[in-house]
């Protein structure tokens, strides 16, 4: 168990854009739920926010999931009533010690 195991108190849903072809010559992205890996959610440090202004994106919530966690730029985390989108991850400089995910939050979607 990595050394965050224990702090990991919740479990969020995973989704992830895939590209398949439509039958017509052409694509189509749909979306896909990957896992529900155990997870934390956390507010952005100040410093964490100012750093995010500074690259011109928005920081909203910090993730963090076991190392090795399949968890990419451009996946969305669902939580109840929520959509996340990751736009960046990160291992930390001791290896083995946690994923940690950057995500901005959008309004969901009513999908028909």
């Amino acid at each position: 168990m990595s050394r965050v195991g224990r702090l990991l108190n919740t479990s969020v849903p995973v989704w992830r854009a895939v590209t398949v072809d439509d039958g017509g010559g052409g694509q189509e992205t749909t979306w896909v739920q990957i896992g529900t890996p155990r997870a934390r959610r956390s507010q952005p440090t100040a410093r964490e926010r100012q750093a995010a202004d500074q690259a011109e994106s928005r920081l909203d919530e910090t993730w963090y999931f076991h190392p090795g966690t399949d968890v990419r730029r451009g996946d969305e985390l669902r939580p109840p009533g929520r959509v996340v989108e990751v736009f960046a991850t990160f291992d930390p400089s001791e290896p083995g010690t946690y994923l940690r995910a950057d995500c901005t939050v959008r309004q969901p979607t009513v999908e028909s």
